[in-house]
């Protein structure tokens, strides 16, 4: 098998105390996996832990340090870098602050957790670095710039990170995930053009994919898949381009949008 058969495999998933998150945890112990569950709320983290007979820790991702203590002595098959937040404010009402965290958490948070777990990784020469990145990584999307930004720079860091571990010939995998927006609560108020089309995601078929890809080892899982013909659609004048994303229900002021981390 290409992929890692999650039956007693130790699956690592950050941000799994809500959201995609959890139900990621919930569906990886179902298939016998080892969950270890990261997040910076405890409570949260705990409550994911003790539904599916793992372990937690309180962890801030964003603090390089902290993760590689928490990282010390793990072994780990699949780390699953699922944390993330969303502003949901235009450019010019951004803070720094907001926009700094946004790239903290979707971004940077990749690169710690990856230095800190893949050289145990390497050391079997087994395992898979999961990104969940978004569609909104694929292509800008309005009153979401630092998003989509710090999507498209988790998508570029794990496309990277492949080329790294092919030229080194190593047997680590990795998995990048650009779902449609998800009913996590991240995206409320978020309204497509065509509810039919593209409906709002639910987390538990999102997850049973992304575990699915792992297992199969896949490479690149975007969800639903009629989104692939958008990024390449850029080939077109701009204003070709709009109505193409009209349609998808991407590029529009969203009025009601608000934006949760």
């Amino acid at each position: 098998m290409k992929g890692i058969l999650l039956a007693g495999s130790t699956v690592l998933i950050t941000g799994g105390g809500s959201g995609l998150g959890r139900e990621l945890a919930v569906q990886a112990a179902r298939r016998g996996a080892r969950v270890i569950v990261w997040d910076r709320d405890p409570e949260a983290a705990r409550r994911t832990a003790d539904t599916v007979g793992g372990d937690w820790a309180e962890v801030d991702v964003t603090d390089a340090a902290q993760v590689r203590s928490a990282a010390s002595g793990r072994a780990v098959d699949v780390l699953i870098n699922n944390a993330g937040v969303v502003t949901g404010k235009l450019l010019l009402e951004a803070s720094e602050e907001q926009i700094r965290r946004t790239f903290e958490v979707n971004t940077l948070a990749g690169f710690w957790t990856t230095q800190a777990l893949l050289p145990g990784m390497l050391d079997r020469d087994r395992g898979m670095v999961v990104t969940i990145a978004s569609a909104a990584g694929l292509v800008g999307v309005a009153k979401q710039t630092d998003y989509a930004a710090s999507k498209w720079g988790a998508i570029g860091f794990t496309e990277s990170l492949r080329a790294e571990l092919r030229s080194a010939r190593s047997r680590v995998r990795t998995l990048v995930v650009a779902p449609y927006y998800i009913n996590t609560g991240m995206f409320e108020g978020v309204t497509t053009r065509f509810p039919l089309l593209l409906p709002i995601l639910r987390p538990g078929p999102v997850a049973t994919k992304v575990l699915n890809a792992v297992e199969s080892g896949r490479q690149q899982l975007v969800v639903p898949p009629m989104v692939r013909v958008v990024p390449p659609l850029r080939i077109l004048p701009p204003a070709a381009f709009d109505v193409v994303l009209d349609f998808f229900g991407i590029n529009h002021t969203m009025d009601g949008f608000v934006g949760r981390g």
